[in-house]
């Protein structure tokens, strides 16, 4: 047909060669696995349909490894992501488009899964220096109505959790010192490394201070930390605290690795109180481009989106 004959195995037919046997072993190599592959196609298992809803499947474990293969029993909610332009300072210029969530939940814990397009690497502090990073939102209290999207409001609490990328690069074992954050930089000595000091003595960690203000005055955003998260609180735009210093604080932990395409970061926190399979909650993602000079309230984000359990 068309100029083909029939594919059939053997000797010459009629005047027609068999196309694999005329093709030769590579041909016939490729026919063999093509039936072998088809069969082994079907028997994966289909990834689960899309969803309207961040959904949380009942899990006996929480993977914290975003590349962990539990990940892909977890239905995708495709978060759509909008500019805050509501407070100052507001973002004009749109960037990250949308997130991918994913949520599982092992009863007293909840893991949420973000992944994210973003062509460039920004996990360097400095000076001038705007850095990836992302946020999970969900409200203190379960309500039928919750409280404003915008870091909630007065007397009605959101919990947050944020991920940043130079966090990330210090738990992963990047140092904290000045030679490994910028490669080139060339330094003649610093007085708290002075021989005559011996390490770790009172005059040593004095003299070390001058040269770190930020952490002498316990600045959480510095140096060396055990995750690459911090829980916060806040009741409104500027009210934003750490959730360690307020009721109720929570505990979370992290992990962000890059895709081939972007960011995936996986945040296991605490289950929202009250959250049940018979009971939904809300939640909230936003998303900073370093590249795109993004800190602060300049951020993509999204409305409050339902968050639901099922076994």
């Amino acid at each position: 047909m068309s100029g083909f004959s029939r594919t059939v195995t053997g000797p010459p037919k009629g005047g027609h060669y068999d196309l694999c046997v005329a093709r030769g072993p590579a041909c016939a190599s490729a026919l063999a696995l093509t039936l072998i592959a088809a069969p082994l196609a079907a028997c994966r298992p289909a990834p689960p349909p899309p969803v309207n809803e961040v959904v949380a499947l009942v899990a006996p474990s929480l993977p914290i490894d975003p590349a962990d293969a539990a990940w892909q029993r977890a239905p995708e909610y495709l978060a759509k992501l909008v500019p805050q332009d509501q407070v100052e300072p507001r973002l004009l210029t749109p960037s990250t488009p949308e997130v991918r969530v994913k949520a599982l939940t092992s009863g007293g814990e909840i893991a949420l899964r973000l992944e994210w397009a973003d062509a460039a690497v920004n996990d360097t502090p400095g000076p001038g220096a705007f850095l990836d990073g992302c946020a999970i939102q969900i409200p203190r209290t379960l309500e039928a109505a919750p409280p404003d999207p915008q870091m909630g409001q007065a007397g009605r609490p959101v919990d947050i959790v944020f991920w940043r990328a130079d966090w990330q690069a210090s738990v992963d074992g990047r140092p904290d010192t000045l030679t490994a954050l910028y490669p080139n930089a060339a330094i003649n000595g610093y007085p708290f490394e002075a021989r005559p000091l011996e390490p770790g003595s009172a005059a040593q960690r004095e003299a070390a201070t001058r040269y770190a203000p930020a952490q002498a005055l316990g600045n959480r955003r510095v140096g060396p930390r055990p995750q690459p998260v911090e829980d916060m609180v806040a009741e409104g735009p500027g009210t934003i605290a750490a959730a360690s210093a307020a009721p109720g604080g929570i505990r979370s932990r992290g992990k962000g690795a890059r895709t081939a395409t972007g960011w995936a970061v996986v945040i296991v926190r605490a289950v929202p109180a009250g959250l049940a399979p018979d009971a939904r909650t809300a939640i909230a993602f936003a998303v900073w481009d370093g590249a795109a000079r993004e800190a602060g309230a300049r951020k993509m984000r999204t409305i409050w989106v339902p968050l639901a359990v099922r076994g």
